[in-house]
């Protein structure tokens, strides 16, 4: 590949670039000032353009002097190599140390201090200045999240500035969903013998002491396809019931926005132990997401999981624009109150279609996830005042005083119950769940779900470079495309 060609694939980041004579990493070299080993080096040439993309420069960045005279090795010479560990699909740290010392043209690029002879680094050279498979581990989970999220932030801002002008309302609609990650322990191991049990909460796993058991997937009802052809003679032992899949390990949330005919692209995403809910994913991404992008989503579309009032209630904050509010596409669960409908004053009808008054309200504090306001609502013919008037559809709950519901005093409440499932506008957002589909069949392709690593600050970081470097590639595909659509 020649110089002009990878200078046009850079555009306005290497002119923004090459005003610089000396730079601190190589990467953030323009190509001319890079030595000629590492332009004949065709890995070493891939990596440049994708991992060149970021402004390394920009990041922040540990000090380097030690007490005793010598230089640190950058976090971002590490940064860099994990991304390659990811993008090589390279299992273990050791894996990554050989590959590097097989590459001395890219262990340099990637801004690990060697000492440069005529003709470029041999493999000797590389593996006695490279640091030990041990440090490259310890390093994974000693660097700040922040650190990594900051490499993100400049990829949400690089694909923003490319597609802007293509669509303006470019992150106005998001997909949301979460990925579970399996823990390097035996108890995940169906041939392993557990003492005690394998899925107990309180027996931590001895190979990982930040994991958590969660389930993935849980049903405790059968379809009418999935019954058995013929009745069952004997009775059925409820711990012979298969109604999930349990596993001990960690969830990662992920934000992404759909372009169609361009592509999906990430936003934000969080790692948390596998007990926490779907739910309490949703409030910290979404503040990611407004903060990368400088406003609130109008449109979002979750799976059940994120059946909750707040989250319709988020989306129908009005626009600045004047367009009015948005709304979330989300399945409605079988919970109590399923079809509640509402008057033209909010209140909730019971099943004569009498509006219900609200008779107190009061604070939900404990075991809930964001605590709000409640109502109560009951019987119009026993409150305010009694009637004396009889329940015109004869209900059971007459006799016990008539009907009574109570539901969260928020707007979300109520747009739960009355959003249309059945509209066009309803469906066509819906469909856009396969962004986060999409992207997650990205990460698990490379390597997310389950990492041979046992503590969560070194899986989360891994899954934010893991996200990190899908945006970097989408960035490559989305230039590209562009060249050859202007040609």
């Amino acid at each position: 590949m020649t110089s002009h060609s990878i200078l046009s694939h850079r555009a306005v980041s290497g002119q923004r670039k090459g005003a610089r004579a000396a730079l601190a990493h190589p990467l953030d070299r323009p190509v001319c000032l890079l030595p000629r080993f590492v332009r004949r080096s065709a890995l070493a040439v891939r990596i440049y353009r994708l991992l060149s993309l970021i402004d390394w420069a920009a990041l922040p960045e540990r000090n380097l002097s030690r007490s005793y005279g010598q230089l640190a090795v950058p976090y971002a010479a590490f940064v860099a190599a994990y991304l390659v560990k990811i993008d090589q699909r390279l299992v273990y740290m050791s894996d990554l140390r050989r590959f590097l010392v097989d590459h001395p043209a890219l262990c340099w690029l990637l801004g690990f201090p060697m000492s440069v002879r005529r003709g470029g680094p041999s493999s000797a050279q590389t593996d006695a200045c490279l640091t030990t498979q041990r440090h490259l581990a310890r390093l994974l989970r000693q660097i700040s999240n922040t650190y990594l999220q900051a490499l993100l932030d400049q990829t949400v801002s690089l694909l923003h500035a490319e597609l802007i002008d293509i669509c303006p309302e470019f992150g106005q609609t998001i997909s949301l969903d979460t990925k579970h990650v399996i823990a390097w322990v035996k108890e995940n191991n169906p041939k392993a013998y557990i003492k005690g049990g394998r899925y107990h909460k309180d027996q931590q796993p001895s190979g990982d002491p930040d994991c958590r058991l969660g389930c993935k997937r849980k049903r405790n009802q059968r379809t009418q396809s999935e019954k058995p052809a013929t009745p069952l003679q004997d009775a059925v032992p409820a711990k012979g019931l298969q109604v999930g899949e349990y596993y001990w390990g960690y969830g990662s949330g992920v934000v992404a926005t759909k372009i169609p005919g361009w592509g999906e692209f990430v936003l934000a995403e969080l790692t948390q132990p596998f007990d926490r809910g779907d739910l309490s994913y949703f409030f910290p991404l979404m503040a990611d997401v407004e903060r990368r992008l400088g406003f609130r989503p109008r449109f979002g579309t979750l799976d059940a999981a994120f059946d909750a009032f707040y989250v319709y209630e988020y989306f129908h904050q009005p626009d600045e624009s004047g367009d009015g509010p948005g709304f979330a596409a989300v399945p409605l669960t079988k919970k109590r109150g399923h079809g509640r409908t509402f008057d033209a004053n909010g209140l909730p009808l019971c099943k004569a279609g009498l509006s219900m008054p609200l008779k107190f309200t009061f604070w939900a504090r404990k075991g809930v996830l964001v605590p709000h306001k409640k109502g109560r609502y009951v019987c119009p013919l026993f409150f305010p005042e009694s009637t004396g008037a009889t329940c015109p559809i004869d209900d059971p709950h007459w006799a016990k005083g008539g009907c009574k519901t109570t539901l969260a005093a928020s707007i979300g409440a109520r747009i739960r119950h009355q959003l249309d499932r059945d509209s066009e506008a309803y469906k066509d957002l819906y469909k856009q769940r396969t962004a986060t589909e999409r992207i997650n069949a990205q990460a698990t392709d490379l390597g997310i779900e389950r990492p041979k690593l046992r503590n969560e600050a070194a899986i989360a970081n891994l899954n934010t470079l893991i996200y990190v470097l899908i945006n970097l590639r989408a960035l490559q595909r989305v230039r590209a495309l562009k060249r050859d659509r202007s040609s």
